[in-house]
């Protein structure tokens, strides 16, 4: 094992649901204003998945009153707290790129069984 992953290894969060593209996700995340701390819960499906260890992200994109709306997180972020899985959904892509330019029920994602 090279030095990096040996760093790497104790920043690692371990108690990570698995989850794929395609599923719908809530993310908690941590919101700081001034000194005082809240969560946020950002519910979207997840359309990309990339990286490995320390640098792995993810994209998650909604719909916020007509208007598409995609965040990027890191994986293993302090700032992300819990990543809960609503619904699993059925995809035949690793990047589900293609739902930025559908609309209403076109960019919905079939429920696996």
């Amino acid at each position: 094992m090279d030095k990096i992953n040996l760093v790497e290894e104790k920043h690692l969060k371990d108690n990570l649901k698995p989850f794929n593209v395609g599923d719908t996700i809530k993310v908690h995340v941590v919101i700081r204003e001034g000194e005082k701390e809240r969560i946020q819960i950002f519910r979207g499906d997840v359309i990309a998945k990339r990286g490995s260890g320390m640098g792995a992200n993810f994209t998650v994109r909604k719909n916020s009153f007509g208007v598409g709306v995609e965040r990027i997180f890191p994986l293993h972020s302090k700032m992300v707290q819990d990543i809960e899985v609503v619904r699993k959904g059925k995809t035949r892509r690793a990047k589900m790129y293609y739902l930025r330019k559908l609309k209403g029920k076109a960019a919905r994602i079939k429920e696996a069984r």
